[in-house]
């Protein structure tokens, strides 16, 4: 996302100067107008002064205004005929993004207590379920999750009213097309620095919220997602040179999310000398990449052998330092 907002100079460093400023040294914008806003409004400016951005982008704007009804349709229902033409098919797609999602929202939970506000993981699942079913009945194609973001609006000082805000500006802007409208209007590079910092505040709360023996937990859990970056932005447009870096890429990246959270749990159960706990997560990821939620691009049986065999190895030896500290607990004795 910072090379996107690069993508533009000038705009993007002034866009992130100004988010820096604003939302991590925490000083006060002019009028009093919140960082984010002052941001774009400067940001956009800006870019049209110095010409970044051409006038024909108003002119494509207008074309996205409109009226839009949410109105409820009759697509879930054809859809609910998949589950008996192509059940196996749509499971491969609808399972991974259910417990992406499910995970997602407990792990954003956890960062959100570690900021400062606790909540019951149980009912945000339950909220979560209850509006994918609804947003289902208009049409919508995308789960919902408590959103990634949730700590950097926390770092905003944004509370309850912000989501009651954000629900209803998106549905008066979804209606009459001012979302399209905008995205025109507004260069991507203006944007994505605020991304960046929803970044960093991620980031910075998973180093602030565990002791600093854990660090190394941390840094190795990060491994996959970088991955998976690589693996998706390039891939596709230059799969040779992905492989020739390390062809470990493309498959560390498949599943990142899960690798990254046992891998990281692995690792901080080791520090702790908790080897029988770090050989189960360690069985656990044998039996994921076995069914093919990680290190493969589709769900199957045996899915990821090499790998398999690799968490099976790797949980061997932690039961042997499990032994082995079990053996020696009782040599002192």
């Amino acid at each position: 996302m910072t090379g996107i907002a690069l993508e533009m100079p000038v705009i993007g460093l002034l866009v992130l100067a100004i988010i820096i400023v604003g939302l991590v040294a925490r000083v006060a914008m002019p009028f009093r107008l919140p960082t984010s806003l002052f941001a774009i409004v400067v940001g956009t400016a800006m870019a049209y002064l110095i010409g970044d951005a051409g006038g024909e982008r108003f002119s494509d704007a207008f074309t996205h205004l409109g009226f839009y009804p949410l109105l409820p349709n009759l697509a879930w229902f054809e859809g609910l005929g998949l589950l008996f033409t192509g059940m196996l098919a749509v499971l491969t797609v609808v399972l991974p993004i259910t417990l992406y999602n499910a995970i997602e929202t407990m792990n954003n939970v956890e960062a959100m207590e570690a900021a400062g506000d606790k909540y019951d993981v149980r009912e945000c699942q339950a909220v979560d379920g209850a509006g994918t079913m609804i947003g289902a009945l208009f049409g919508g194609v995308f789960p919902t999750t408590v959103y990634i973001a949730t700590v950097g609006a926390k770092w905003m000082g944004a509370g309850r009213g912000y989501s009651l805000l954000n629900g209803a500006v998106y549905a008066i802007a979804t209606m009459f097309g001012l979302i399209a409208a905008l995205a025109a209007i507004i260069p991507v590079s203006v944007v994505a620095p605020i991304l960046v910092f929803v970044g960093m505040s991620m980031i910075a709360t998973a180093f602030q919220s565990n002791d600093t023996r854990y660090y190394p937990a941390v840094a190795l859990a990060m491994l996959p997602y970088f991955a998976n970056y690589v693996m998706t932005r390039f891939n596709r447009a230059a799969e040779e040179t992905v492989t020739g870096i390390s062809a470990g890429i493309v498959p560390i990246g498949q599943g990142a999310m899960f690798m990254a959270i046992l891998i990281g749990a692995m690792t901080v159960s080791v520090i702790d000398h908790q080897f029988r706990r770090a050989a189960a997560f360690a069985g656990v990821a044998a039996g994921f990449s076995f069914f093919g939620l990680m290190h493969a691009p589709a769900l199957a049986l045996n899915a990821a052998p090499d790998y398999v065999m690799g968490y099976l190895v790797m949980g061997a030896l932690f039961l042997y330092f499990a032994w082995q500290q079990q053996r020696l607990a009782a040599g002192r004795t």
